[in-house]
């Protein structure tokens, strides 16, 4: 059975970069005071106080709208744990702190620590690793997903612009290939530039979608197409060495280099975004 006692009492509980002081009735993200009204706010200490443990509809119920209160219920707990989540940054398809289980309750699934009041102000800024909430996959802090996904659908952004001005300009691509390329060789780059440029148009516009969708399988999807998007961008790395005669030798290379990383930082935003672990 969850615990069930008094929302309040003296102690800090923390959880990432947000804290919770029990006494004093607030949320803070950094040190920053976050506003959160009464009912979302009393929802939120039981669900930290019961960590790790599943808190049913029927326990919130009991501890936070007595029986004598008549509202309704299921639309106040459904908007109380909304504002939560807004508050968290959180995300119902894909949680990092609350978990909805359908038809039983709530769970919070982050880590919680306690801070203890008598530790220096700077001293209590440093919480132990163990509080931090780490990504199932990566080990790493967890990301704000808005964040993540922005700028895995402006890489994608950037592909499709490389496709469409590649295709658009190709004669030019020719002209320039051909001044210090064989004819055939010239022709062969035409070639590879029309293909590719065409297989990656859709494939882009696809990526795009799933991440403007929260395509909750993304993930395992984009692992599956990564040998093709690794070979892939790395021919479109070399395109820096078209505009050899305009931006030099020097940004060339910095801008083939940066290109040759590319997949495995978009590989790596899929992952943050979308954890494979349960």
């Amino acid at each position: 059975m969850p615990n069930t006692s008094s929302n309040r009492d003296d102690r800090i509980l923390r959880f990432g970069v947000f804290e919770v002081d029990l006494g004093a009735g607030v949320l803070r993200k950094n040190g920053t005071r976050i506003r959160l009204q009464e009912q979302p706010f009393q929802v939120l200490v039981a669900l930290l106080q019961n960590a790790g443990q599943v808190v049913t509809r029927d326990d919130l119920r009991a501890t936070i709208w007595p029986a004598d209160t008549f509202v309704d219920f299921d639309h106040s707990l459904n908007t109380a744990v909304n504002k939560i989540r807004d508050s968290l940054d959180d995300s119902a398809s894909n949680p990092r702190f609350v978990e909805t289980l359908a038809r039983r309750g709530y769970r919070f699934i982050a880590p919680v620590g306690n801070v203890d009041r008598s530790a220096p102000a700077n001293n209590s800024a440093a919480s132990p690793a163990s509080n931090v909430a780490l990504h199932p996959d990566l080990h790493v802090p967890l990301p704000n997903r808005g964040l993540v996904r922005s700028l895995f659908a402006l890489i994608q952004l950037m592909y499709l612009i490389f496709y469409v001005s590649g295709l658009v300009h190709l004669h030019d691509a020719v002209r320039v290939a051909s001044s210090f390329l064989s004819g055939r060789e010239a022709t062969f780059v035409a070639g590879l530039i029309l293909i590719t440029g065409a297989a990656g148009i859709p494939l882009r516009l696809y990526l795009l979608s799933a991440v403007a969708f929260d395509y909750q399988q993304l993930a395992p999807k984009f692992l599956r197409l990564f040998p093709f998007i690794l070979a892939l961008d790395q021919l479109w790395a070399i395109a820096p060495f078209l505009l050899l005669p305009r931006i030099g030798i020097g940004l060339t290379f910095a801008a083939t280099g940066a290109l040759l990383y590319v997949p495995f930082s978009e590989r790596t935003l899929v992952r943050m975004a979308y954890p494979t672990s349960p």
